[in-house]
């Protein structure tokens, strides 16, 4: 029989991650032609001041979903990032959740009420996550809408 202690790599408390305020700040130096938008709550990516399909948005209240399915208003710090991602990445890393927890920390999750249009959410990314995961997953949103419009800029078609 071989014993093994579980425990060891699940921490009761959870790891800090980065608060709002450094995301924002991540992005924007990652992405210096980023247009960043804040209102209501929430603070908006987007690569195109003019058109707003945004690449990420960072909301801290729950007034912008049906119902308060991730419980921001009740839990003081925690915030939801969000990020629109391409078709084969939502589909390997939501779309085979069938009910998930809206709730839980430094989770991908499908946005709670953006889904269908391909949006995942994650609660208070872990430092862990946010460098191996999400970074990656920004740069895939953020690259799906700077890419078609530097091609048009460039009279590429």
């Amino acid at each position: 029989m071989t014993c093994t202690i579980y425990d060891r790599d699940m921490a009761t408390d959870r790891e800090p991650g980065p608060d709002p305020d450094e995301i924002t700040r991540w992005i924007t130096t990652t992405y210096p032609d980023t247009v960043v938008t804040s209102a209501l709550g929430a603070s908006f990516f987007s690569v195109d001041e003019k058109h707003w399909p945004n690449f990420a948005t960072i909301v801290t209240t729950d007034e912008h979903d049906m119902g308060n399915q991730s419980k921001l208003s009740a839990r003081p710090d925690v915030f939801r990032l969000n990020i629109g991602v391409g078709k084969e990445t939502f589909a390997r890393l939501v779309a085979s959740m069938v009910a998930p927890d809206y709730a839980a920390l430094d989770t991908i999750l499908p946005h709670p009420v953006y889904a269908k249009q391909r949006w995942i959410a994650i609660l208070n990314p872990s430092r862990r996550t946010f460098d191996e995961v999400i970074k990656p997953l920004i740069a895939e949103a953020y690259e799906r809408l700077a890419t078609p419009r530097r091609r048009k800029a460039n009279g590429v078609a």
